[in-house]
């Protein structure tokens, strides 16, 4: 069984998201593999196929979390908050109204 483990340390979710994405399509073939094997009444890869398995969903696991993460960075960097968008220019104009009531009511 070939065995594919994912060092997650210093890794940008982007590129984390890309090593379960590798992960998820080296046991997902290792599954095939030994779904073939049993097929052809190679009981020895039972084991193998059951490990697979429990691979296969640690490692989609994995690339749903970081799928996850990306695109929360991404809606964040975009300026979504809660799935709204952020109106900058409202803000700022609302901010100078708001600053402009305070300069008159202090008599300036």
């Amino acid at each position: 069984m070939k065995v594919t483990s994912v060092d997650l340390e210093g890794a940008s979710s982007v590129e984390a998201l890309e090593m379960a994405g590798a992960m998820y399509r080296d046991v997902a073939e290792e599954l095939a593999i030994a779904m073939e094997g049993l097929r052809q009444g190679e009981l020895a890869e039972a084991k193998t196929a059951r490990a697979a398995v429990r691979d296969l969903r640690a490692a989609l696991q994995l690339l749903l979390e970081e799928r996850n993460r990306v695109e929360k960075l991404r809606r964040e960097a975009a300026g979504v908050v809660e799935g709204q968008h952020l109106d900058f220019d409202a803000a700022r104009t609302e901010i100078g109204r708001r600053l402009a009531c305070l300069r008159d009511a202090s008599g300036r």
